[in-house]
């Protein structure tokens, strides 16, 4: 599932390939993905023009003349920019057609993406954004905050920080490698961690986004940008999908076990458990 880098990268080569295009028309083969309803999806969308791209945790806002689409990649969708009149694969879902004669395709194998539109500036108000919590840069992760809802939090660290209420765009690979780098066991009681732990595990959230970012992201499956380029930050992995390799602080082997139904990877010495 693309994670925060992942989205940001898609958002950066959105706002670089379509920012400024006008919709000509919109082809919607998948009717239940777009939730508010894709007769009036298409409809409003014609003759509008993409001002910009934003992100909020792993969503991706489209900004237009007179409203927004609200669209969530969810486990493997990603876009890419072609020619009108080139053919579509059986995954290409909803297309985007530009008056320049190229069209935004969006592809997902599994069809679990969403597309929301807003009026105006009603995308900031949409549930779905509402209910997110920071995100995870210098600028707005603020230390005191986060302290304050781990307190808050009745589960274990791992399952608090992939909650998205309270750090926004953590995914099940970003949380693996921000708890090694901070040396808190993923099974550790969230409300137990003291104010030194809460820091250091903010410090390792803000450097591992920025990195992970810088490298356009992590491919483990499927995932591209919007250019059809991987990312790279799969090779500057610590601990996810590293099961039985040495820990790279101190050489024990790497453990893996499931937490809250998902695949979690730890060094069961360099982490201990904090009930």
């Amino acid at each position: 599932m693309p994670e925060l880098p992942e989205v940001e990268t898609v958002r950066r080569g959105l706002n670089e390939l379509v920012k400024g295009k006008t919709v000509r028309n919109v082809i919607v083969r998948v009717p239940k993905m777009i939730t508010t309803g894709a007769d009036d999806f298409v409809k409003v969308l014609q003759q509008q023009t993409l001002d910009h791209v934003e992100r909020r945790g792993k969503f991706l806002l489209l900004y237009f003349d007179k409203g927004a689409v609200l669209s969530h990649l969810r486990m493997e969708g990603k876009y890419f920019l072609q020619q009108q009149g080139q053919p579509w694969n059986k995954h290409v879902h909803v297309i985007f057609q530009f008056t320049d004669q190229t069209e935004l395709c969006y592809q997902d194998v599994r069809k679990f993406g969403t597309f929301s539109y807003y009026t105006g500036s009603d995308i900031l108000n949409s549930p779905s954004l509402t209910k997110l919590g920071m995100e995870p840069t210098e600028e707005d992760f603020d230390e005191t905050v986060f302290y304050q809802k781990l307190q808050k939090a009745k589960t274990n660290i791992k399952t608090a920080l992939l909650n998205q209420k309270i750090v926004a765009g953590l995914g099940n690979i970003y949380v693996d490698e921000v708890l090694f780098k901070a040396r808190i066991h993923p099974l550790s009681k969230a409300n137990q961690l003291n104010c030194d732990e809460a820091k250091a595990l903010r410090l390792a959230i803000i450097e591992t986004m920025q990195k992970a970012i810088a490298a356009r992201g992590t491919t483990i499956r499927t995932y591209e940008n919007a250019f059809g380029e991987n990312g790279t930050y799969q090779n500057e992995l610590l601990v996810y999908g590293k099961a039985g390799q040495p820990c790279p602080n101190c050489g024990m082997p790497i453990e893996k076990i499931k937490v809250g139904g998902r695949g979690t990877h730890f060094c069961p010495h360099c982490q201990k458990v904090k009930q």
